[in-house]
């Protein structure tokens, strides 16, 4: 994931249903009803884990049973002495004691409970990055100690790997027609951290890569699911069967579904973005900007996606009356710098979502250089009477305005391609007169028309009229 690039805004459920969402976690409750469970009686080693003999009992306690009772009831206990819902009272007696936090799961804040959920996730993190038991038994010498080494673990690019996995799964999910609440198939997660993005066909050993990578995501994601982290559907078994054993019954290899799927949950983004937040970089959530100014909410969904701008917009304006936002919204747009176009823009957009109520503070800027175009659109679209027609400098300044915001909201995309084609087309005489518009971004603007014209001769003479716009500013 970039450092660079802005992140796609989240859209987060309350606290309230996020909390309630964590307690309800089959790990969270199951620590919880252990630390409840714990008494007088209770030991546990120099490590704070529950010693053997009393496994069983946690089990019972759990409602546990089957080989994997006494394992799962482990990482309960190991969860609940992490995140303080129980204490070490005497390390070498080995007894303990209800922790403070446990209170907090039941009269605590939303956002306590919250907190308590995301110390147990990077408990579990931590987990999921450790070999498998079974490698780590295979690796132990003689002596009983581990011999690391053979295991071929680095456990910082466990991590990072881990890391770079999740940050994949929550720009998939978050992002402008990306897998929103669907799942992600394994395979292309897998293929997201192996596979180079210039690479056409990938080779056997990029594919062998990839497929190592998936059963190791498979093992990781059997570890997240407990804690509500994602929804997992594992890899079929029948696909690990040996190929001289496979069943005539085989299923369709074609089901994509069979390599395992896994999507984010709701608790799951709120945990990545603690963490992305956590780790320095900027993890914007719709609603971040609902008790900022227009100003901030105007330049702040500049990167947005359109729905989550749409999204944030509505959120600001559902906390104001609509005739002090719009006149907030027209006064935060004004500006000559060079981002004011596409502020402007943005300011239309919003004023769109308002209703016939904020007609006044569009009026009041009929007359104004900046505005006075983008409030006699409103007006019209609104059905408005009396709106005075603009004078010729007023639409070549507007015109001007609107291919810089363009630009700065897409680059040279075709939609603007076609603008640049249909304005040269209309207009004979564009040029002649787009040169004298007494706006900052007309040398700009008229030398992007000369580069996505594809008329060489209208191309040309956008590129004239670009410099003698330049010549006039002084540039």
């Amino acid at each position: 994931m970039s450092e660079s690039s802005p992140l796609p805004p989240v859209r987060l459920t309350s606290e309230a249903e996020l909390a309630r969402d964590a307690l309800a976690t089959p790990l969270l409750s199951r620590a919880a009803r252990l630390a409840r469970w714990a008494g007088p009686d209770t030991r546990v080693g120099a490590g704070g884990e529950l010693v053997e003999e009393q496994l069983p009992g946690a089990a019972d306690a759990l409602g546990l049973t089957g080989d994997d009772a006494a394992a799962t009831a482990s990482e309960a206990w190991r969860v609940a002495v992490d995140t303080g819902l129980v204490e070490i009272v005497d390390e070498e007696e080995g007894t303990v004691a209800a922790g403070a936090d446990l209170a907090l799961l039941t009269s605590g804040a939303p956002q306590d409970v919250l907190g308590v959920w995301l110390t147990a996730l990077e408990t579990v993190l931590a987990d999921a990055s450790v070999p498998d038991l079974d490698d780590l038994v295979d690796a132990m010498d003689g002596g009983g100690e581990i011999d690391f080494s053979s295991l071929d673990w680095d456990p910082e690019a466990e991590a990072e790997f881990l890391d770079g996995v999740l940050g994949n799964l929550y720009l998939l999910t978050v992002g402008e027609g990306g897998a929103g609440e669907s799942p992600v198939p394994l395979p292309a997660l897998a293929a997201s951290m192996i596979v180079p993005d210039d690479m056409g066909e990938p080779t056997n050993d990029v594919l062998e890569q990839v497929s190592d990578a998936m059963m190791r995501l498979d093992d990781q994601f059997r570890l997240l699911e407990p804690v509500g982290l994602v929804d997992f559907q594992p890899v079929d078994e029948t696909l690990m069967a040996d190929t001289d054993e496979e069943s005539s019954a085989a299923a369709d290899e074609s089901d994509v579904s069979r390599y395992g799927m896994v999507r984010l949950t709701p608790l799951g983004l709120y945990g990545l973005r603690a963490r992305l937040l956590e780790s320095g970089l900027s993890a914007p959530a719709v609603g971040d900007l609902a008790d900022k100014g227009a100003d901030a909410l105007l330049d702040g969904t500049a990167d947005f996606p359109p729905t989550a701008a749409r999204a944030e917009t509505e959120q600001w304006l559902a906390r104001r009356e609509p005739l002090a936002a719009a006149r907030e919204l027209l006064a935060a747009a004004r500006g000559g710098d060079a981002g004011a176009p596409l502020r402007r823009l943005h300011c239309q957009q919003a004023l769109s979502l308002v209703g016939l109520e904020a007609e006044p503070a569009l009026r009041e800027v009929l007359d104004d250089a900046e505005l006075g175009g983008l409030a006699r659109v409103w007006l019209s679209e609104h059905g408005a009477a009396d709106v005075p027609p603009p004078s010729e400098a007023m639409i070549f300044w507007l015109t001007i305005d609107t291919i810089a915001a363009q630009l700065a909201a897409e680059g040279n995309s075709s939609e603007l391609q076609g603008l640049v084609e249909g304005l040269a087309q209309q207009h004979g005489g564009f040029f002649a007169a787009a040169w004298r518009v007494d706006h900052p971004a007309t040398p700009d603007v008229l030398e992007a028309m000369g580069r996505l014209h594809p008329d060489k001769k209208v191309a040309k003479e956008a590129r004239k009229a670009a410099f003698k716009a330049r010549s006039q500013q002084g540039g």
